[in-house]
């Protein structure tokens, strides 16, 4: 008998107990920043030094911090599913908790790329440069010879990964969404492509704006909602 296939979709909650800065949340990112100004691609073109920077010391935030219990908890569950995660999020605590199958909708901190890059048919940039932790300055240029800019899509930029993501969607028996608003699109339209005949499970500590039959809403935090959800499909 073949496996389950749990689709999980995460947003910043699922790392906001690793002391990774959330962007929405009171005392988040936004409070300190303009998004205009560091996470548009009219920012970057205003001032590339001002972005390089800010995501230079998102680099070396998330260099100290660790996946918490509900990154370990959805990567168990390869024990006994098939699962697949789809994440807002730019930070690699899924991976390093042990996730092997990862979406990343919005991109990827710790990577970098040319200023004008050409996507292939995955949706995957080409010339993307896995620089771990370390920074990049203005001037620092790709071998294409363009500068280097984070492999982050930034607002007025298409989301390259939403139909991989939508396929995975369509293809799932149980759908989980984690720590995510679910005020951010197109991922917050993901839900409205799983089978109308399965289940969705929603944790937040927050209401999340979904009215739909088949969603089981888990008011609580990630690590502790995580529990209770394993706990259900034991049940």
């Amino acid at each position: 008998m073949s496996k389950k296939h749990i689709v999980v979709l995460t947003g910043a909650g699922v790392s906001a107990e690793s002391g990774f800065a959330t962007f929405r949340d009171a005392g988040g990112l936004w409070e300190q920043y303009d998004v205009n100004d560091v996470a548009s691609i009219e920012g970057w073109y205003r001032n590339r030094e001002l972005v390089l920077d800010f995501y230079n010391q998102r680099r070396s935030q998330l260099r100290d911090a660790s996946p918490n219990a509900a990154h370990f908890a959805i990567a168990n569950l390869e024990k006994d599913y098939n699962v697949d995660v789809i994440t807002q999020n730019v930070d690699n605590l899924h991976e390093r908790a042990g996730s092997t199958r990862v979406v990343h909708l919005h991109g990827e901190l710790t990577k970098v790329r040319p200023e004008s890059g050409v996507y292939d048919r995955t949706g995957s940039e080409k010339e993307v440069i896995d620089i771990g932790y370390g920074e990049v300055k203005l001037g620092d240029l790709s071998p294409s010879g363009q500068q280097l800019r984070p492999h982050i899509v930034f607002f007025g930029e298409a989301v390259p990964m939403i139909e991989k993501a939508i396929d995975l969607v369509e293809k799932a028996d149980i759908l989980l969404i984690v720590g995510s608003s679910l005020q951010v699109y197109p991922a917050a339209g993901l839900y409205r492509y799983a089978p109308i005949d399965i289940p969705i499970y929603v944790i937040d500590p927050k209401p999340v704006p979904i009215s739909d039959s088949r969603v089981t809403f888990i008011q609580d935090v990630a690590t502790k909602g995580m529990e209770k959800f394993v706990g259900m499909l034991a049940d």
